[in-house]
């Protein structure tokens, strides 16, 4: 009597999104810090809504090519991208049984931003009216003189600034501090 052939399980058939994603996270590919808090924030959300502990073989297309519904084209572009990252590292370098991101999940087309910067005019303008305040104005000409975000400069605080040079403090979108 001969005994039953086994049959071999899928390297990595039982392995987790989280741990998938863990070991991912992990590797040289995303040691650039903005491109490890992309990955990870795309990642992230697969894994909140597809659960912690759910074996990554058991995933299909259908639910990847689902994950972002209706947002931004920008938005969609970036966290396929990211997503279909993960899941080549999973089939390729590790040979884990992983879902591909489905041909009808395409790249969406992104409109051209066609926002203009105010001239220097309307600024100028602007600074010399009598009838706006003080924080508007002082908001303009940051705003104008160092290219600075929006946010960087609202965000500041009066005690940071460094009058004797002329300088703020601002958190870039990075998270490393600079200077305008």
């Amino acid at each position: 009597m001969s005994a039953a052939p086994k049959i071999a399980a899928l390297r990595g058939g039982h392995v987790t999104l989280a741990a998938a994603a863990d070991a991912f996270l992990a590797t040289p590919r995303t040691a650039n810090p903005n491109t490890h808090r992309a990955y990870a924030s795309a990642v992230d959300r697969v894994i909140a809504l597809l659960g912690r502990d759910r074996p990554l073989a058991e995933v299909t297309d259908a639910e990847i090519a689902e994950l972002w519904g209706r947002c931004a084209p920008a938005t969609w572009n970036r966290n396929r991208a990211a997503i279909t990252s993960w899941l080549v590292w999973c089939q390729t370098k590790k040979h884990w049984a992983a879902p591909s991101i489905p041909a009808e999940a395409e790249r969406r087309k992104e409109s051209a931003d066609e926002t203009r910067a105010v001239a220097k005019t309307t600024i100028h303008r602007l600074l010399s009216r009598r009838d706006l305040p003080l924080r508007e104005k002082t908001l303009w000409r940051m705003l104008d003189e160092t290219a600075a975000r929006a946010a960087e400069i609202l965000a500041l605080n009066v005690e940071d600034l460094d009058l004797e040079h002329r300088r703020a403090p601002v958190r870039s979108k990075g998270g490393a501090t600079e200077w305008v």
